[in-house]
């Protein structure tokens, strides 16, 4: 009887050359979302350098590692909100642990010496795809960070508080309407006004990043905005849609649309009608200091529509 024999896993880097193959991949993977497509990641090739992996069984495309370069080694991926191994439906743990220890072997000879892996959080995947973290484990890996979303289960969503459907009820009595809208000018200069004055901070996205991004997935990019009766712009949120999350990326309102309460109005709106046959809703991360603090008054507003906490974790391991 013959013994078959099972060609090792072997560790290339990416290359434009193989763009195709790495998008669909991504297209086929049960883990990946439209923010693993090289159009995407490539919108910041300016401000990271690419050192993501690719990895084969022969000339089968076993898994994908979007990385960028760091002073220490390399990082998976601080240029998108979730990064790690992507995989397909495929993807067995045994195989994974092949695929990791394949890949820090390549990276040693490389001379890396730290490998920090974001994770990419289960409401995310299509199918069950946490062979990873069995791996990070085996590999000694270090909790190095935790952020907390605040998430919805949309079949089986908690009652909203009555704090938020009274300032719902308060937009719509002033009449505030919801529309998804192409204003990203109007909304980003409102952004940039709320996140340096709350927050001293400023968008992750440029103005002409986010036009651009939006224009390339039009369909996951979404801007949806709440006006008074006279069109006047009152607030606004961005959403980013994948096959299973719809994600809050940004909001900001004036001090008139806090007042007359359009985003409870807005969110309201987007859980009950836009967003109601989702998997999940997304309200993102409430903590800073990776991890190390919770922005009470944040989270609340939250939890008040109902999101309820799911980990996301950051890895590092010493190759």
């Amino acid at each position: 009887m013959m013994t078959k024999i099972v060609a090792e896993i072997t560790v290339e880097p990416y290359a434009p050359s193989s763009a195709a193959a790495w998008d669909d991949f991504v297209e086929r993977s049960k883990n990946a979302t439209f923010l693993h497509k090289r159009r995407y990641m490539e919108y910041h090739a300016d401000r990271f350098n690419d050192a993501s992996l690719i990895l084969r069984r022969g000339a089968e495309i076993v898994a994908l590692l979007p990385a960028h370069t760091t002073e220490a080694g390399i990082a998976s991926h601080n240029g998108l909100t979730y990064g790690g191994f992507l995989v397909s439906e495929r993807m067995t743990t045994p195989l994974m642990l092949e695929g990791f220890d394949a890949a820090r072997r390549w990276l040693a000879s490389r001379g890396v010496e730290t490998f920090y892996y974001k994770t990419i959080p289960h409401i995310y995947h299509r199918l069950p795809a946490e062979e990873d973290r069995y791996a990070l484990f085996r590999h000694d890996a270090v909790l190095v960070r935790r952020d907390l979303l605040s998430t919805i289960d949309m079949a089986r969503r908690p009652v909203p508080q009555e704090r938020r459907r009274r300032g719902a009820a308060k937009a719509l009595q002033k009449g505030v309407s919801i529309q998804e809208d192409e204003g990203w000018e109007g909304f980003w200069q409102l952004l940039e006004r709320h996140l340096a004055s709350r927050y001293h901070t400023k968008p992750v996205h440029s103005l002409a990043e986010i036009r651009h991004l939006h224009g390339l997935f039009q369909r996951n990019i979404r801007l949806f905005t709440a006006r008074d009766a006279s069109g006047t712009l009152l607030g606004g949120v961005v959403i980013y849609e994948t096959d299973e999350v719809a994600h809050l990326q940004y909001a900001a309102a004036t001090s008139e649309g806090f007042a007359c309460g359009c985003l409870d109005r807005l969110f309201l709106h987007l859980l009950d009608e836009v967003f109601a046959s989702k998997r999940w809703f997304d309200f993102g991360n409430s903590t800073e200091l990776d991890g190390r603090w919770l922005n009470d008054g944040l989270i609340n507003q939250k939890e008040g529509f109902g999101g309820r906490a799911v980990a996301h974790d950051y890895y590092e391991i010493a190759i």
